[in-house]
């Protein structure tokens, strides 16, 4: 509850006028076309104020997008209003809502995301619950285990104000820890790429369920 109030009040001013995404967000969208077809159906998990959702949708079948924050959603459905996007769905919510069924999505895609979940490893065996057989996740997460000297120094602070609850729970995950998560989720890891567009490791990687 306390994270879901933090981003509800992040909502308001969490992109800009015209929700253009972020370098980051760019490459992320571009590698993720790479991998829909027109009759695709995505989840977006943590979809925040749906500026990757909508992208995407010009290219996909459906788009589903998910987050914990009832404000942001608002703000996602006002915008797909907008834009006359009637495959873009937004549901205020968690991975694990039983509306959400098993083997129902083609590509389901986790930008900076799955750090900030309570239960990653059970967050990451829901995705492969959720994904068709041959369904791919394209996640982007922060890896802030990674020992580097900028990471230690702009990890220090981040964990501090997790633990006395002034930003949510922060998992620090090495590359390979993410890694292992999701080969014991039983997906099988088709790429993997460091992203330089942050001053924290942030690693992409694309794993198929077989």
């Amino acid at each position: 509850m306390k994270s879901e109030a933090m981003w509800d009040r992040l909502a308001k001013d969490w992109d800009t006028p015209d929700a253009k995404p972020g370098q980051g967000d760019v490459l992320l969208i571009e590698k993720t076309k790479q991998y829909l077809t027109p009759g695709a159906s995505v989840l977006d998990y943590g979809c925040a104020t749906g500026s990757v959702a909508l992208k995407l949708a010009a290219v996909a079948q459906n788009v589903h997008g998910l987050d914990i924050s009832s404000q942001m959603i608002a703000v996602a459905r006002r915008r797909a209003g907008e834009q006359g996007l009637s495959n873009a769905a937004f549901t205020h919510g968690t991975i694990f809502d039983r509306t959400l069924e098993p083997e129902s999505f083609d590509v389901i895609v986790a930008f900076n995301i799955l750090h900030l979940v309570d239960r990653p490893a059970e967050a990451v065996s829901r995705v492969h619950q959720l994904l068709k057989p041959g369904g791919v996740l394209i996640a982007a997460t922060p890896c802030l285990g990674e020992r580097t000297v900028v990471s230690l120094l702009l990890n220090l602070p981040v964990f501090l104000l997790s633990r006395v609850g002034v930003l949510p729970r922060v998992s620090f995950f090495s590359v390979a820890g993410l890694t292992a998560a999701m080969t014991n989720a039983q997906l099988q890891i088709v790429e993997t790429e460091r992203l330089a567009v942050r001053p924290i490791t942030e690693s992409l990687i694309v794993a198929r369920r077989n």
